[in-house]
């Protein structure tokens, strides 16, 4: 066993040893956020980036795409920036699902749960004919910036998503406005009801499930 002279001596050899560390990764010549600077004449050791600096990233060259508007002036465009085909109706169906039908409803008619619940207002039906005539860049533009009681969902839906939910709402207002000239060849009028795997009908959280095959599940964005 260490006597207790043999623990002191240990405790004075390591206060020797600990004093001879030097401070200087604690101690680095560095400026802590906010903090003041004698170098630069506003003392701000924070500088401001380089004017017309742009983050990787973000130099957003095809201004239609990230604003749905003509140029530099406030009108919206009706056309796709990409060609619109069965996978990114199918995207902006799920996004469409995700975040407008609590309020328009998956018809898109403003009959969603939340306004059904007492919201103060319910959104116009997408089916009207000022809606049916808006051109697209105008829903992307709500979308972007928020209109009314309706925020803008800039920050939760990509750009190239917003588009894919814009043109799921056209389909939803072709499909809803449709008349028997537009109706493909071989394509019964009205749709036959998918058919389920069984009897379970899905619950609120979930689709029910459809069988191979069956109406709705191949070629359409409404299945």
């Amino acid at each position: 066993m260490l006597s207790l002279r043999h623990i002191r001596l240990f405790g004075l050899a390591a206060i020797a040893l600990l004093a001879g560390c030097r401070q200087d990764m604690h101690d680095q010549p560095k400026y802590k956020p906010l903090a003041k600077s004698d170098f630069y004449a506003d003392l701000r050791s924070a500088r401001p980036p380089v004017e017309h600096t742009i983050a990787r990233g973000q130099l957003h060259e095809d201004t239609y795409f990230y604003t749905g508007l003509i140029g530099n002036s406030a009108t919206p465009g009706d056309y796709m920036p990409f060609p619109v085909t069965m996978d990114v109706l199918r995207r902006g169906r799920e996004r469409f699902n995700i975040y407008c039908v609590p309020c328009h409803s998956r018809l898109g008619d403003g009959n969603g749960i939340v306004p059904s619940r007492g919201f103060p207002k319910k959104p116009p039906s997408f089916h009207l004919e000022r809606l049916r005539k808006a051109p697209l860049g105008y829903f992307f533009d709500v979308m972007t910036h928020g209109f009314g009681l309706m925020p803008d969902y800039s920050s939760q839906i990509s750009p190239r998503d917003r588009w894919t939910i814009v043109a799921y709402i056209r389909a939803l207002q072709l499909s809803q406005n449709a008349n028997a000239s537009e109706i493909p060849p071989g394509q019964a009028m009205p749709s036959q009801p998918p058919a389920l795997r069984s009897t379970e009908a899905g619950s609120g959280a979930t689709l029910p499930e459809l069988r191979p095959g069956s109406s709705g599940t191949e070629g359409s964005p409404n299945e």
